[in-house]
């Protein structure tokens, strides 16, 4: 790949879901914090970064999805059966079907992300020379999060156990998955075309491309944020009032 290709970058923001712990018929992400709908957070950070190009997944009430955000140059792409973040990625195929370059995948439902981390993130995927830069986090309780089972002999990243399908000693592990990717896009495209449903959740899981690098003998690390906060997926109304008040402490 090609110094220019190395250094190109668009985005890929998920925000297909209903959010039903939100106790709300609103789509999650159009809930506001601060005056803003959440996923105006995440085209903010995408466009900081210096992405080409943002490719937002709708879903449910897409239509209001797009007429909130119509005039802003995006490029919206249905996911009309929710069937997990793998299948979400793959609606995008089509718009990438010729790009070279790097895909940023962000959430729709994390506010509080630095542009300074994403930042960190791509700067990171490129001088590693990695395939997949997984944006990770440590938590005192990583209950309900998928882990990072990494290497010992060099660190990198073997796979991303969800908790439904870890073992005792991986559930153990407090490093865990934010949903947050930098991901060459050949390879992502190709991946999300793999990925099978054969798990608890009958969901195609994005975090299923991390082992199909590695059986490929592709790189994948990841990257380590200390502050769990800005990496918090808002997924209830609580959650929502303790990110606005964060947002406003700055």
């Amino acid at each position: 790949m090609t110094e220019d290709k190395k250094t190109r970058c668009s985005a890929i923001i998920l925000a297909a879901g209903k959010g039903t712990r939100m106790k709300s018929d609103l789509a999650k992400v159009l809930h506001t914090l601060c005056g803003k709908p959440m996923l105006a957070y995440s085209i903010d950070v995408a466009r900081a970064a210096g992405v080409e190009k943002t490719v937002v997944i709708t879903g449910y009430q897409g239509d209001l999805v797009r007429e909130a955000f119509h005039s802003q140059g995006l490029t919206f792409v249905e996911q009309r059966e929710q069937l997990g973040t793998g299948h979400a990625v793959l609606q995008a195929k089509d718009v990438f079907r010729d790009y070279e370059g790097t895909i940023l995948i962000l959430c729709g439902d994390v506010p509080l992300l630095r542009v300074s981390t994403v930042q960190n993130l791509l700067e990171r995927h490129v001088a590693e020379g990695a395939v997949v830069t997984i944006l990770t986090t440590i938590l005192n309780n990583p209950a309900g999060y998928g882990r990072i089972v990494k290497e010992e002999k060099d660190g990198n990243v073997l796979k991303i156990v969800e908790e439904k399908e870890a073992t005792f000693d991986e559930k153990r592990i407090r490093e865990i998955n934010t949903g947050i990717y930098s991901v060459a896009s050949r390879f992502l495209f190709e991946a999300v075309t793999e990925i099978g449903n054969d798990n608890v959740q009958k969901e195609y899981y994005l975090t299923d491309m991390i082992e199909i690098a590695r059986k490929r003998g592709f790189k994948v690390v990841s990257l380590v944020t200390p502050d769990s906060d800005e990496v918090m997926g808002i997924n209830t109304a609580d959650g929502l009032e303790k990110a606005s008040f964060i947002k406003m402490k700055g």
